[in-house]
């Protein structure tokens, strides 16, 4: 018989600590962000003072190390905030969250000279990140990237186009993917290129269905010259570095899209309350209780997965990278679905923008493609189960 005494049960619950990282987070994120995220996305504002208040209060650079102005907390408090800030913006906590993961790649790979010269600046928001693997032929296939750094002495000298890049333009840094070497994922290095690097534009801010409150660009090289100084790590690791960083990549956005489709069911339940139709309450009618109710079992298993997702990227288990993509994938999904349904279940209202659920809408449908599409997420699961 199996002995009831040989452990403790699974606690599936937050800590003290967790909760209050958690709320700090969400009371931000209705205070500053939320009360102007419609106007942000109208004007297409990036708003960066918000956001260094958000830094703050260690939201730069939240599984920073500590001794380089980091919060030092793990990837799921990181998976709390990211939800938390979603809440008020999704497109402004997804950028925190990519600015996040690129300066936790600094602090991962880079050296104490690295590490002290831009991350303590990167944590306070003084800078700003940008993450450069996608190019123009090259998104899911990543590894073909085409972008190419040549040795030159102490310089590198960087030609190529990264595509679709995040924050580019107000950006200080961009973490760029290039190929030093030949041709498949041995072939890339990771540099640090400063965003005043002669040889370094910009394309067009982009019109885009969603995430207006945050700029994207194509950045371009022309004959960039990058110290050697500036390279992460030996040559040819560029492309573990950059999947690294995916990995808690992922579980962020994913977070960003549970607080946006969070935000998508309380706007729906308040609205239900007061909108009446044949002589009801909304919420009176049981078959729109049934899609309330799938809803909220919908995020419910979303936030399930995630918070075992980041579990197993904190204790750098074998299978952390199939959970991180699991997550991005169940979640991003699942939660545009419930969003879609918010502004479904507020008829015509849900179509203005003043109501802001077609906001969240249209800044959730992104999440299924970036960071790896979700039809990447599944490949990335499946070679876990059969191998390549």
């Amino acid at each position: 018989m199996l002995n009831p005494s040989t452990g403790a049960s699974p606690k599936f619950s937050l800590g003290e600590d967790q909760i209050a990282v958690r709320d700090i987070a969400r009371a931000f994120a209705d205070e500053v962000f939320a009360p102007n995220a419609l106007a942000w996305d109208e004007a297409k504002h990036f708003p960066v003072t918000e956001m260094r208040k958000a830094a703050e209060l260690g939201m730069g650079g939240v599984y920073i190390s500590e001794d380089v102005g980091g919060s030092g907390l793990s990837r799921l408090d990181a998976a709390l905030i990211f939800e938390a800030l979603a809440t008020g913006c999704p497109t402004v906590a997804a950028y925190m969250s990519i600015h996040n993961m690129a300066a936790w790649m600094i602090d991962a790979y880079g050296s104490d000279e690295q590490r002290k010269k831009w991350v303590p600046k990167l944590c306070s928001m003084d800078y700003l990140a940008s993450y450069c693997l996608t190019e123009p032929g090259a998104g899911s296939d990543a590894a073909a990237l085409a972008t190419r750094a040549v040795r030159d002495g102490d310089d590198y000298v960087l030609s190529g186009q990264k595509q679709f890049i995040s924050g580019a333009g107000a950006g200080d840094l961009y973490v760029v993917m290039a190929r030093t070497g030949g041709d498949g994922p041995s072939g890339i290095s990771t540099l640090i290129v400063p965003g005043d690097t002669a040889g370094l534009s910009l394309g067009a801010n982009e019109r885009k269905m969603g995430w207006n409150a945050q700029p994207t660009r194509a950045v371009v090289f022309e004959n960039a010259r990058v110290p050697v100084a500036n390279r992460l790590g030996e040559e040819g690791i560029g492309f573990k570095i950059a999947m690294a960083g995916l990995d808690g990549g992922r579980l962020n956005i994913a977070a960003c899209s549970l607080g946006g489709a969070q935000i998508a069911l309380e706007k729906t339940l308040a609205y239900m309350k007061e909108r009446k139709a044949f002589g009801r309450r909304l919420d009176e009618f049981q078959a729109l209780q049934f899609r309330l109710a799938d809803m909220a079992t919908a995020l419910e298993a979303s936030r399930t997965l995630l918070w075992r997702a980041a579990a197993a990227l904190d204790r750098n288990d074998a299978d952390a990278t199939a959970l991180c993509a699991m997550a991005k994938r169940f979640v991003t999904d699942t939660c545009f679905d419930v969003a879609n349904q918010a502004l479904q279940l507020h008829g015509g209202y849900g179509y203005l923008a003043e109501f802001g659920i077609e906001k969240l809408v249209r800044d959730l449908r992104v999440h299924q493609i970036l960071e790896g599409t979700n039809e990447i997420m599944r490949l990335i699961v499946a070679r876990s189960l059969v191998g390549r």
